[in-house]
């Protein structure tokens, strides 16, 4: 995509490698001419030896995007999920040829004034409006009658005008769409800013799993490489640092260490009362405790004494204190009721 024009190209490919590429962008190219710059996602088909030997020798410079931040990249992204939109309106009829038909789709988004700049690509490429279906039948309705040829210095003449002005109003069209566009994304943003050394918390690009944290880390702060770029070291030695957007990170807060020691009083076992620890009748005794068969000799010796020296408070079969009390008083709160939520088909084979 032109970010001038948001003039776009797709091309449909078998694969994605290096040189399938290459030829593809060769051939835009050929049309259009060479750009100055281009900037590209962290895809390997671009970082290929073989693009760089392309940009290289056309002296493109080449850009690429901050790894999982596709604000980067905007426009291209925003193209991407609208063309897989108009796609989907021509699956089921062009299942077979859809390649076919990307062209026409292509055609239908330029003709369309874009909502930032107020033109529409042809317009701006150009510098007059396209001749589509609805307008030719608008044509032949209105009985329009060509207008007879002009001299070519007259053309070039009104068509440099044209474009002067169409960019003079693209200008400021485009600059009251970003403000407005600012003012909305500034309503919820926050800065953030990290020093070398300090430890962070990163933003997982793919979760294998929804239920999975969001958040890994904690990771250390290696160089800072911009005003919204960082290089960040993993704790694990083998994992090569990588360069994260500013948006995918946020501090970690350790929390504090904190050691308590309990002690209990000292007290004689005569005066632990009996029968208070247990209502009704106490069926069985010591000698119906089941002792764990992974107990040596000893450790088994040893409980059984313990359990023989509290005999008169001991029960094989447990029950019910009156000697502690706890309630939850909730006020005039009422209770709170979830409808059961339906079991998945991997937990009911389970």
């Amino acid at each position: 995509m032109d970010f001038a024009t948001r003039w776009m190209e797709a091309v449909p490919l078998s694969n994605t490698r290096a040189k399938s590429v290459c030829q593809a962008l060769a051939d835009i190219f050929a049309r259009v001419g060479w750009p100055s710059d281009i900037l590209t996602d962290l895809g390997t088909n671009f970082l290929a030896g073989t693009m760089k030997n392309l940009w290289e020798a056309h002296g493109v410079n080449h850009l690429v995007a901050t790894p999982y931040h596709h604000q980067t990249n905007g426009l291209v992204e925003r193209f991407n999920g609208t063309l897989g939109a108009m796609i989907r309106k021509f699956v089921n009829e062009h299942s077979n040829d859809r390649d076919l038909v990307l062209q026409q789709l292509l055609f239908a988004y330029r003709a369309v004034p874009h909502p930032s700049l107020g033109f529409s690509p042809f317009e701006l490429v150009y510098g007059c409006e396209v001749k589509g279906p609805l307008q030719l039948v608008k044509q032949q309705w209105a009985g329009f009658t060509p207008s007879p040829g002009i001299n070519i210095l007259d053309f070039v003449s009104n068509l440099q005008s044209t474009l002067r002005h169409s960019l003079a109003l693209v200008k400021e069209n485009l600059k009251d769409a970003q403000e407005e566009q600012k003012a909305w994304y500034d309503k919820h943003s926050r800065e953030w800013s990290f020093k070398v050394g300090d430890q962070v918390m990163v933003l997982k690009a793919l979760q294998a799993h929804k239920m999975e944290a969001p958040w890994e880390g904690p990771f250390t702060v290696q160089e800072r490489l911009g005003a919204v770029n960082y290089l960040i070291a993993s704790p694990t030695s083998n994992i090569k640092p990588t360069v994260y957007h500013v948006n995918s990170l946020k501090p970690f807060y350790s929390r504090g260490l904190n050691v308590c020691q309990f002690t209990a009083q000292e007290t004689n076992d005569a005066e632990w009362p009996e029968g208070v620890y247990y209502e009704g009748k106490r069926d069985g005794g010591v000698e119906e405790v089941n002792l764990s068969a992974t107990l040596g000799r000893l450790q088994q010796q040893q409980i059984k004494e313990l359990c023989t020296s509290f005999a008169p408070i001991f029960s094989a079969t447990p029950g019910r204190t009156e000697w502690a009390y706890h309630s939850i008083d909730t006020g005039n709160a009422h209770p709170i009721r979830t409808p059961p939520y339906r079991e998945s088909p991997h937990a009911q084979t389970a």
